[in-house]
């Protein structure tokens, strides 16, 4: 926020760069978002905030990250699976 450009992938690209290198968490990338999946909390918010600080690493004086958590227990899920279940 608050860039020369209305244009923010070179942002989201440090992002995105930032979770792809990490081996403990699976990243599928949207047009409008990131799709996480982690085992544990921990490694999620670990990711996250990897991501968060890449971009601030570029000169950015304000970051704003945004998380929605779908957490389910009662059987295994995965990315494949819920994208499966539209078709």
């Amino acid at each position: 926020m608050g860039t020369k450009s209305t244009s923010v992938s070179n942002y989201v690209k440090a992002a995105l760069d930032e979770l792809e290198k990490d081996k403990k968490i699976r990243v599928k990338p949207g047009a409008m978002g990131t799709i996480i999946e982690a085992e544990n909390l921990h490694d999620l918010f670990n990711a996250v905030e990897k991501a968060h600080e890449a971009v601030f690493r570029l000169g950015v004086k304000r970051v704003v990250t945004e998380i929605k958590i779908d957490d389910r227990r009662d059987k295994k899920a995965s990315i494949e699976k819920k994208i499966n279940a539209l078709k």
